[in-house]
């Protein structure tokens, strides 16, 4: 895992960054065997220290902390037990929810279909041409759509085996579409 580690308006020393490097390092693979990777910022707010924790362990989730302290090493340990907190919750989801499978589709247009050409002040079209459409419950795919940051996740629900759709609502809620077939 990468770890970089930078400071606003502060000075991070070499004592701090190993520190930093080795307890973090720690915490994640605890969870997860291998990271994409972390950024620590440090930062002065006033008389206090502020540590920003990101770590990326797995493609499409990113999960943020960050804590103030008078001391440097006291705000990155605050930090660090936010990030452990939710490396903890979203392990424990991934196991609870082992059905998840993943089958790719076609997702190609017809060519008959799209506009060449957008016209006006029409939205232009792009489509993607293959993607990932996660089996899994309703649950699941909200907790893949919280860990990848998606405003709408598309799935199979493993329940009945239909498309399925969860978006993340104006309001903060989230909504659920579950289209009936017309037979």
């Amino acid at each position: 895992m990468q770890i970089t580690i930078t400071g606003k308006q502060i000075n991070v020393g070499d004592s701090m960054q190993s520190y930093a490097e080795k307890n973090l390092t720690a915490v994640v693979e605890k969870y997860f065997d291998t990271a994409l990777d972390a950024t620590i910022v440090f930062s002065r707010e006033g008389e206090q220290i502020k540590a920003d924790v990101t770590v990326h362990p797995m493609t499409g989730a990113l999960l943020k902390g960050s804590a103030q302290a008078g001391d440097a090493y006291l705000a990155f340990d605050r930090a660090c037990d936010r990030i452990a907190r939710q490396l903890r919750k979203y392990k424990n989801r991934l196991t609870d929810h082992q059905t998840q499978k993943v089958e790719l589709v076609d997702m190609s247009v017809i060519e008959d279909d799209v506009e060449q050409e957008p016209t006006g002040t029409a939205p232009v079209i792009i489509a993607e041409m293959q993607t990932e459409l996660p089996i899994c419950s309703v649950c699941g795919a909200v907790m893949r759509m919280d860990l990848a940051d998606l405003p709408a996740l598309m799935f199979r629900n493993s329940a009945h085996g239909g498309l399925n759709m969860v978006y993340r609502r104006p309001d903060g809620n989230i909504g659920w579409v579950d289209p009936k077939d017309k037979s």
